[in-house]
């Protein structure tokens, strides 16, 4: 009996006094930080023709604004749009209403600015352009490096066309 106790003992202690190193694997933090960090905030130029009264354009808007991605989407997307990105991914979409409460919204959150009547609030008393309106979804970090807005370029997550859909919807009447 003694002797397999003492048995278990050692074996026990071999277990604790055993080097890991060799088995655990250490990943490169600094390098998986690196890889995670944002692009530095980048000033967009807003394309020609950007913000439109485009029905089309306003549709697309809207579809991106209220969905979170193609996947999830209630409906089908609007011509135009993809459930899909061009390497077969599913598309993520805006998911805007988690934050932005807006004209129609269903579930529309209160973390960000209230965006109803955001054309006859701020276009047209001209405290805003729609240049503005542009970049603040293109990279909302210029005017606000504390942002918890989605950077929607500078990441890839939206093209310009996309952005451009999404303000021509924010601006139209609704």
């Amino acid at each position: 009996m003694k002797r397999v106790l003492i048995s278990s003992l050692l074996l026990s202690i071999s277990v604790f006094a055993t080097d890991y190193k060799k088995v655990i694997e250490y990943p490169d933090a600094s390098s998986m930080i690196k890889k995670d960090l944002l692009a530095p905030p980048k000033v967009y130029n807003m394309p020609k023709g950007c913000i439109t009264n485009d029905p089309a354009a306003i549709a697309r808007g809207k579809f991106i604004f209220h969905n979170l991605n193609g996947k999830k989407a209630k409906q089908n997307p609007p011509k135009g749009l993809s459930r899909k990105t061009k390497d077969g991914k599913i598309k993520q979409y805006g998911n805007c209403i988690a934050c932005h409460n807006i004209e129609g919204a269903k579930g529309a959150g209160n973390v960000g600015p209230d965006l109803s009547k955001y054309k006859e609030n701020f276009i047209d008393t001209k405290v805003r352009d729609y240049k503005f309106v542009f970049q603040k979804i293109a990279d909302a970090r210029i005017d606000n490096p504390n942002t918890n807005m989605t950077i929607n370029l500078t990441t890839g997550l939206f093209t310009p066309r996309e952005i451009c859909d999404i303000a021509s919807y924010i601006v139209s009447k609704k």
